[in-house]
């Protein structure tokens, strides 16, 4: 199982997630790449940290909205979101190239990702954008997402997520965030579900069904207060529980 946490949200002086010791637990690094949160000192010193420490680097792209942290679903014209997830990876290579690594995958960030579950106008604008950009990087997100199917019709690798930190409706989807209940913050009950996900393909959804999910990496969000301490115990439990974390790339 993979393990991956957003990162490098942060912007100038203000900084929002423990980069550096996320970075010593993770195998997969979801970069910030300037539209939601992120700029070019921050994406460089992350890519430089992935780097050194042979953490796979992602483009964690968004809707251009750092006001609302990429959170705000935004009607973006399909041509004119392409350009702005190629843009972004574009951004973010630079760095990674530079640092002697590369960006190894993309996955949409916030209202974007949440869109691309079910709109394929907004899915298939990304995989494009991805396309523009090289082509090249795998493609993270939901199982049975719009987003997946167009990145598996474009014959790009498509690689499912599973959230320890997020509660799940009835049909596999997440809870929006504006619920009660979206965000797990319990550690142990996050290290719970990350075990059940990894080891038996399934969590207990928030009307207490049993949700099968199919995944190859687990997000811990890099912005949930103790974030770096709770990925260390989910990392932890995983290989207590005899599963390899390593990145899916």
């Amino acid at each position: 199982m993979d393990l991956n946490a957003d990162l490098g949200e942060g912007f100038g002086h203000w900084t929002l997630t423990d980069d550096d010791a996320l970075l010593d637990c993770v195998t997969s690094a979801n970069v910030a790449c300037g539209f939601h949160a992120g700029d070019a000192s921050v994406m460089r010193r992350v890519c430089e940290r992935a780097a050194a420490g042979g953490v796979r680097i992602g483009a964690q792209v968004g809707y251009r909205d750092l006001a609302g942290f990429g959170r705000r679903s935004m009607d973006v014209p399909p041509a004119e979101l392409a350009a702005e997830v190629a843009y972004q990876i574009g951004a973010l290579r630079v760095f990674a190239e530079a640092a002697g690594s590369t960006v190894s995958y993309v996955k949409p960030h916030g209202a974007l990702y949440n869109r691309a579950v079910w709109d394929d106008e907004q899915a298939a604008a990304v995989i494009e954008g991805v396309r523009l950009a090289g082509g090249g990087p795998a493609v993270l997100g939901l199982p049975g997402s719009r987003l997946l199917e167009r990145a598996r019709d474009a014959g790009l690798a498509a690689v499912e997520e599973a959230f320890a930190d997020r509660a799940y409706t009835p049909r596999g989807t997440l809870v929006p965030r504006g619920e009660p209940g979206a965000v797990v913050h319990d550690g142990d009950e996050v290290v719970r579900r990350s075990v059940g996900m990894a080891v038996d393909g399934a969590v207990i959804g928030a009307d207490g069904s049993r949700i099968p999910v199919a995944a190859r990496s687990l997000c811990v969000h890099g912005d949930t207060p103790g974030a770096a301490a709770l990925a260390r115990r989910v990392r932890a439990a995983l290989e207590a529980a005899g599963v390899a974390v390593r990145a899916f790339t």
